[in-house]
């Protein structure tokens, strides 16, 4: 059943609890009251709920999407002097602990042609923030001037910035009353929710990295295809080409968590690749074949994933990670002198292996939840983060260990944070004498 358009927001949720579809005109209507504060909390409230129980069509939902990109500033890359058919791709992950892949990702792909515009934010409960990470970084600039954002995208391949209050300014108050009305889990408000930030980039293509498992939001492997292929199907109703990737979050990505250390982390991946951590290595090759591909910028998956492999190894990567880091404000010889510039916690003890094995599981939300309490992220949205702590030489599943090894570094701004720390996570590593069986980080692949 469809309905006319009543442009009354009561109306509009009437429908949508009765299980009926909401007009493309009524769906612009009620974002538009969202934006200049018409419709009222409670309406956005009872919409919110009627969509958590009743879903949308992915006719819907492109049309919520597109309502809510529209809701503000919308880039358009031929104003900067893009071709129409250049490769403005981009990547997003429903996040987790130590995932630093974007930090890599995109100058990977600018080194094989294609243009990355990332818009990433910040930490939200136990996992880590793209824009917290990068301001650990003396001097960088997350928020230029659109004009100065398509300047660095054109000119070094890739830019990553934080949104802005023209972007999506919809999504903001709506995701906020959400967050209190226990609807974030709606999955076609996820998905309007991260496809209207995204597609306000102006983006040809998206390559979803939707994770699950103990660290991720989505704490399974269906739950997680479910939303991957929400995503997919609305993004395509919307005409932005998009792939997801189901990866695995059952352990922390990378051997850090924390925002200096994975910068670190992620100059060492660019200039030592080969002693990078192989989990790390597959999904950031796997994300960057599927961007090069789905863009055009280059013809295959495998073809591309070679390509990546090769602009990484011959460092041309790491020349554009500093480039982009310089004329973002940073340090113009980053790359070179990295830990002088990275302020790292002065406090540093190691977490012992209460016994020997093998490392057979680990409960990654927890030690997401170990960093923010270190002082790492955030329990209020306005809180002020500390970049220097957090944890590195994490283990990994399926490592051996003796007794005492360490099985991670705590890096504190106090002696009692640091014993917390340290007792919490000999507690969230699980040894075992057997050696327990080793899943690819890339679980599937959604093409649409």
């Amino acid at each position: 059943m469809s309905s006319k358009s009543v442009f009354i927001p009561q109306e509009a949720i009437r429908i949508k609890r009765d299980g009926g579809i909401v007009s493309n005109e009524d769906l612009a209507f009620f974002v538009a009251g969202i934006t200049n504060g018409t419709v009222t909390e409670g309406q956005i409230a009872a919409f919110a709920m009627a969509v958590f129980f009743n879903g949308m069509t992915p006719e819907e939902g492109a049309a919520l999407t597109l309502a809510m990109r529209d809701s503000g500033d919308v880039i358009e890359w031929s104003r900067f002097g893009f071709d129409k058919d250049a490769p403005i791709t981009d990547k997003h992950s429903t996040g987790g602990v130590g995932d630093k892949v974007s930090l890599m990702l995109a100058p990977i792909v600018a080194a094989c042609g294609g243009y990355v515009p990332m818009i990433s934010g910040r930490g939200l409960g136990h996992t880590g923030g793209t824009l917290d990470k990068l301001e650990a970084i003396e001097g960088f600039d997350p928020y230029p001037s659109i004009e100065r954002f398509a300047e660095v995208t054109k000119t070094v391949g890739c830019s990553i910035i934080g949104q802005t209050g023209k972007l999506a300014p919809a999504d903001k108050r709506f995701y906020g009353i959400r967050d209190v009305t226990a609807t974030v889990e709606s999955v076609p408000l996820i998905t309007a929710s991260i496809l209207s930030k995204k597609l306000s980039a102006g983006l040809g293509s998206l390559v979803m990295d939707v994770k699950f498992g103990n660290g991720a939001f989505m704490d399974s492997a269906d739950k997680a295809r479910t939303l991957a292929k929400n995503i997919v199907r609305v993004a395509r109703a919307a005409n932005t080409p998009t792939t997801a990737l189901l990866t695995d979050m059952n352990q922390v990505l990378g051997r850090t968590a924390g925002n200096a250390l994975e910068v670190l982390e992620t100059v060492e991946f660019l200039k030592k690749p080969a002693n990078a951590d192989k989990r790390l290595l597959d999904i950031t090759l796997d994300l960057a074949a599927h961007m090069l591909a789905l863009s055009g910028a280059q013809g295959t998956v495998v073809s591309a994933r070679r390509n990546a492999e090769a602009a990484l190894v011959s460092g041309k990567a790491a020349e554009i990670f500093g480039k982009m880091i310089a004329e973002q404000g940073g340090p113009i010889d980053f790359m070179e002198k990295t830990p002088e510039y990275l302020k790292l916690a002065t406090i540093v003890k190691e977490v012992a292996a209460p016994k020997a094995g093998y490392v057979s599981s680990m409960q990654t939300r927890n030690i997401g939840m170990a960093v923010v309490s270190l002082g790492g992220g955030r329990t209020d949205p306005a809180q002020k983060i500390d970049h220097s702590v957090g944890l590195s030489a994490i283990c990994q599943i399926g490592d051996k260990v003796e007794k005492g090894q360490a099985l991670a570094k705590v890096y504190a701004s106090t002696e009692a944070e640091a014993d917390r720390a340290v007792t919490s996570l000999q507690q969230y590593v699980t040894i075992k004498d057997t050696c327990p069986q080793i899943t690819p980080v890339t679980l599937e692949i959604i093409e649409g």
